[in-house]
């Protein structure tokens, strides 16, 4: 029996398309349509955003609007770190992909000593720097700052000082880097990366686990070998991108991909992986209602919350 608390990210600052703040909200509201009482169940806190900096201009094309995002990492590395050591087992709902580092890095400051795996369930590898970015969004960054990892044997850009002071403070945040290593990441659903990150994907053998694996060998093969993959680990954080999902059914986030998971192997998977003891940290990110109808992709999300907390309520 685990006890819970909601921790909301409404921060989009690290994306390129704007309305991934207002995802919180919209599973809220599924949460009312399916008449459930799962937000009045557990305790939740709302971390400040710095949404307000969408309305100025952006002063670091290759690392857009880093100093907001650096400010959410704190705050969020504070959340999650102070709800670890108060016993209680992190919910994190997020806007944007991008204060995932801030996530692990709370992970991190908790518990300094224990080796963390990380499966990160997204269309994306997120492996992204300053001095590779073809996009200047930090959400596409996250799993880089984790690695403390700038790739500049990739490198297309220069940035300028006052980028590399930030992007050299996001790695070091809670003053440990690298806070995970390349062979505890597993990747599930990834398929739409660039060349600078599939740079970094062979050179430390990163293990990806594409859909069609799924598929081919069933959920439980599958959480049965990212688990084994990641044996040596003594906490394992579950990030879930609703991009990861096919984009006949994710249209409700920023950037959908074809070829994606079902629904229900999304929920089959991570209901499998919240088994798991050493699961400490569960996140759900990148839904945007803006970009859908009838509430959709917040459904999902729900769905899959729901039925993974349920789990974790009795292992």
């Amino acid at each position: 029996m685990r006890n819970i608390k909601i921790i909301e990210v409404r921060s989009e600052i690290g994306a390129g398309t704007r309305g991934a703040s207002l995802g919180i909200d919209a599973i809220r509201i599924a949460a009312l349509d399916y008449m459930s009482s799962f937000f009045v169940n557990f305790p939740s806190e709302q971390v400040e955003n710095e949404n307000r900096l969408l309305y100025e201009p952006v002063a670091s094309p290759y690392a857009k609007r880093i100093q907001g995002v650096y400010t959410m990492y704190e705050r969020v590395a504070k959340s999650v770190a102070d709800t670890l050591k108060s016993g209680l087992f992190p919910l994190v709902l997020a806007g944007d992909h991008s204060t995932a580092g801030g996530t692990i890095a709370g992970i991190k400051m908790a518990r300094p000593k224990n080796r963390l795996g990380v499966i990160w369930i997204d269309a994306h590898a997120d492996l992204h720097t300053p001095y590779t970015t073809p996009s200047g969004n930090m959400h596409g960054m996250p799993l880089a700052t984790a690695l403390a990892e700038d790739n500049i044997e990739s490198q297309v850009h220069n940035p300028d000082a006052q980028t590399v002071e930030f992007w050299n403070k996001l790695k070091s945040i809670g003053k440990i880097e690298p806070k995970i290593q390349p062979s505890d990441i597993v990747y599930i659903a990834m398929r739409d990366f660039e060349k600078e990150e599939e740079h970094l994907i062979k050179k430390y053998g990163i293990k990806v686990i594409p859909t069609q694996e799924v598929r081919r060998k069933g959920v439980e093969s599958v959480v049965r070998s990212a688990l084994l993959h990641l044996s040596a680990c003594d906490d394992i954080y579950v990030s879930f991108d609703v991009d990861s999902l096919d984009s006949s059914i994710s249209r409700g986030t920023g950037t959908p991909v074809s070829n994606g998971l079902k629904e229900r192997e999304a929920e089959d998977l991570i209901a499998s992986f919240m088994q798991n003891h050493k699961i400490c940290c569960f996140e759900v990110t990148e839904v945007n209602p803006t970009l859908d109808k009838e509430n959709l992709m917040a459904e999902i999300a729900f769905n899959i919350l729901q039925r993974s907390v349920n789990l974790l309520l009795v292992n």
